[in-house]
């Protein structure tokens, strides 16, 4: 018989813990598995969901990312009743508010087998020490009822056993993961410069993020203003949105570099291997992380990267080999680091090659292949 298994993420904003799900559910054996995602309603890779086949979608109206009581004990409930009424096998939870209350619906409907992935933890060293702290608690007791904590790094891995989360060794590592076909399969450069209003002879810096405070966004305008003190040859590209576009437009304004900043807005996923096409370099300027799939499309591309080394970065980008590493709120060494690619295309070329001879350890055939064989040993064992 077929194994039921429902995957559960707080929403499909666009983000890559969310990619990841999908992607996964799209590759998962039909033969093997019958597939549920429940998840909130909203969300710019709704449409995505909705073209997997033989997927079974549960839209929970009042699971959201924010902290709202009311509206979390009404998202347990609903999941509560989701899993008594569907028995599935298996229920593996991702982010954070997904991964507290989907864990605890899914052990109370009396679900054999818990899995959660941490793309990331929702405590982190910028929180106040007791918000900290309560999340941390909620974690620890919460991983006393999952079967198999998923990482995306060997950061996180360091970061779960660190704060009591896992014992040492006591978790699966499953990449964060791209299709890399999809971003190394070649295309024409440079076919939307004119639209983003963007000569040729610039040489194009972008970031792909949301615009929340876990990005960092401000730093990243903040570094542009820097590197445009000393050179007109680059143009800055943010493309995402989010609660912080106000804040970014008004600082933008307040560095006077509106001509040389372009807020692209939310790209269509599909539309994302061209997206990086056209770009010379990736930005990323995160406080923290899991392991971004940002890091991952851009190797895929060919393209060097310039971050902030936090948590999983490091595995992915190799320092001064595929790209640079700075520690948050580097604005002034991020900048250096920009000035010293913009002016050197060999470079650039170099750390790009580099990138994507790296990336095939971040295929998301590999990390699929690891999470199934981890589904049907559990699986084999409650059916013993």
């Amino acid at each position: 018989m077929k194994a039921k298994v429902f995957h559960v993420i707080t929403k499909l904003e666009l983000g890559g813990a969310q990619k990841v799900v999908l992607m996964t559910l799209e590759r998962l054996p039909r033969e093997r598995y019958e597939l549920g995602l429940v998840t909130g309603p909203e969300g710019l890779l709704v449409d995505w969901a909705n073209r997997i086949p033989a997927l079974n979608r549960l839209w929970v109206n009042s699971l959201v990312r924010e902290v709202r009581p009311i509206q979390d004990c009404l998202a347990f409930l609903k999941m509560w009743s989701v899993f008594r009424r569907e028995r599935p096998l298996l229920v593996h939870t991702h982010s954070s508010k997904a991964g507290i209350l989907g864990r605890w619906a899914a052990k109370l409907a009396g679900v054999p087998v818990i899995f959660h992935t941490a793309h990331g933890f929702g405590f982190n060293d910028f929180q106040r020490p007791i918000v900290r702290s309560v999340y941390v608690w909620l974690e620890r007791v919460t991983a006393k009822i999952t079967t198999k904590l998923v990482v995306v790094s060997y950061a996180n891995a360091a970061r779960a056993e660190e704060v009591a989360i896992a014992r040492q060794g006591d978790w699966l590592l499953c990449r964060a993961a791209i299709d890399t076909r999809e971003f190394m399969t070649p295309g024409p450069r440079r076919t939307k410069l004119a639209e983003w209003g963007i000569t040729q002879d610039k040489v194009v810096v972008g970031m792909i993020a949301c615009f929340k405070p876990q990005k960092s966004p401000i730093d990243f305008v903040d570094m542009a203003a820097r590197v445009l003190k000393q050179t007109g040859a680059v143009h800055f590209v943010m493309a995402g949105d989010g609660e912080m576009r106000s804040a970014i437009e008004a600082r933008v304004r307040e560095h006077g570099i509106e001509r040389h900043i372009t807020l692209l807005g939310w790209q269509a996923e599909k539309d994302m291997p061209e997206i990086y096409r056209n770009l010379d370099v990736v930005v990323l300027t995160s406080l923290w992380e899991g392991l971004p799939c940002v890091f991952l499309e851009a190797m895929a591309s060919g393209l060097p990267i310039v971050a902030t080394n936090v948590d999983g970065a490091s595995e992915a980008i190799i320092d001064t080999e595929t790209g640079f590493l700075h520690t948050p709120r580097d604005t002034a060494g991020m900048a250096t680091s920009i000035l010293k690619l913009v002016a050197d295309s060999a470079l650039r070329a170099e750390m790009g090659r580099r990138g994507k001879n790296h990336v095939m350890e971040f295929d998301i055939g590999i990390s699929v292949s690891t999470l199934e064989k981890a589904y049907q040993k559990c699986l084999s064992e409650i059916r013993a």
